[in-house]
């Protein structure tokens, strides 16, 4: 699942994102979700998250919840 609309985000789940500084090289950085920061329903670059690890960044792939938890 791709992370381009907002309904489909929640804290907990567990995604990969790209930060600001890896836009060029589309590296994926992996986290949990702790806030959402994108107020709009959808985002054709992916919705912007903090992770629990404070990084920002635009979801990429939702991976679902978080295991072993």
């Amino acid at each position: 699942m791709n992370g381009q609309s907002r309904a489909d985000i929640r804290p907990g789940l567990e995604v990969d994102i790209v930060l600001k500084q890896d836009q060029p090289t589309g590296k994926l950085t992996r986290g949990t979700v702790k806030d959402i920061l994108t107020n709009s329903p959808r985002h054709p670059h992916g919705i912007k998250v903090r992770l629990t690890s404070g990084q920002v960044g635009r979801v990429k792939h939702i991976l679902g919840p978080k295991s072993g938890g």
